[in-house]
């Protein structure tokens, strides 16, 4: 049963490995096979044939291979029902590929040539967790109100190295890690977190942030666990919460730090209430790259009790 080009482990029937064999094409899938290895070949096209006994697949490694969207057969991949994990990283498509797997957990299509999302693409991946849209030729006009509706048990959304100019419209309600690092953002909308109110780890390294470009509260938000802001164009600290934890601030333009204005709660409070009160939780500080001479102000360490590391 096991393809001569391939490799199948008796230790791991369910297994096929067929990656690195200088593949054109996709063999004949044996109907007991679980997982499927094609990564680093030079596949172009997929069709139906090689999946017609394969209905158990449950993942499916793409990586490295040469194909397009006109080279993938209408409906192939949503009649793998069971498909759980797919793999499309560094190929050569130029839209998400459609129809999906009504089933998927995880979707992976970094490093390829994506401008075009098409409409309604996701909208029954409910079961969808995590999306990888990074290193692809997205513009904001790719990203409309309804392009992620459905994805109601979203938890990662990657779009970071794209060409975006603006946060993206109606991410996730559920989304817990937002990836927006390498485009080219310069504001954050008014009350843009409230409509995701579980996000905790938020990205925009290397965007084009200003002070102006920030509202007044926009990271105050309770649910932010992990903020990084490094490589853009800031000249304060902006207002955070309480329950922030990391802090990477590095490679702005900020010259100094005035611990008394960016501590989250009053520090004649702090001094009251000590460990018993809503203390900041902040455990790093990352602000080398910047204009600030050490040494590191004594109120930053005042307010913020539970620093681990600061990097000036």
């Amino acid at each position: 049963e096991c393809p001569q080009e391939c490799f199948c482990p008796p230790s791991f029937p369910n297994a096929l490995y067929c990656d690195n064999k200088g593949l054109k094409e996709i063999p004949p899938i044996p109907a007991r096979i679980w997982y499927l290895y094609l990564q680093n070949n030079l596949i172009e096209t997929l069709s139906e044939k090689p999946f017609v006994n394969a209905t158990h697949l449950r993942w499916i490694n793409l990586n490295k291979n040469k194909i397009t969207n006109s080279g993938i057969e209408s409906g192939v991949l949503s009649k793998l029902k069971r498909l759980l994990y797919l793999f499309l990283e560094d190929n050569e498509l130029e839209e998400v590929p459609a129809p999906l797997p009504v089933g998927l957990e995880q979707l992976r299509l970094a490093r390829n040539k994506i401008s075009r999302i098409p409409e309604g693409v996701f909208s029954h991946l409910e079961n969808l967790t995590m999306l990888d849209l990074h290193q692809n030729s997205l513009l904001d006009s790719a990203l409309q109100s309804d392009t992620f509706q459905g994805l109601n048990n979203l938890m990662q959304l990657n779009i970071a190295k794209n060409s975006l100019k603006k946060m993206p419209l109606s991410i996730p309600a559920n989304t817990l890690q937002l990836f927006l690092d390498n485009n080219s953002i310069e504001v954050i909308p008014e009350n843009y977190f409230s409509a995701i109110p579980k996000v905790t780890f938020l990205r925009l390294n290397y965007n084009k942030l200003s002070d102006d470009g920030i509202p007044p509260n926009g990271f105050n938000v309770s649910s932010i666990l992990d903020l990084q802001l490094s490589h853009n164009q800031l000249t304060k600290i902006p207002p955070i919460n309480a329950h922030l934890e990391h802090l990477h601030l590095d490679h702005n333009k900020i010259k100094s730090v005035n611990g008394t204005q960016i501590c989250p709660v009053s520090i004649a409070l702090e001094e009251d209430y000590g460990y018993y009160g809503n203390i900041p939780r902040l455990r790093y500080l990352r602000l080398d790259g910047n204009e600030i001479q050490p040494p590191i102000p004594l109120d930053i360490m005042i307010c913020f009790r539970l620093l681990q590391a600061v990097v000036i």
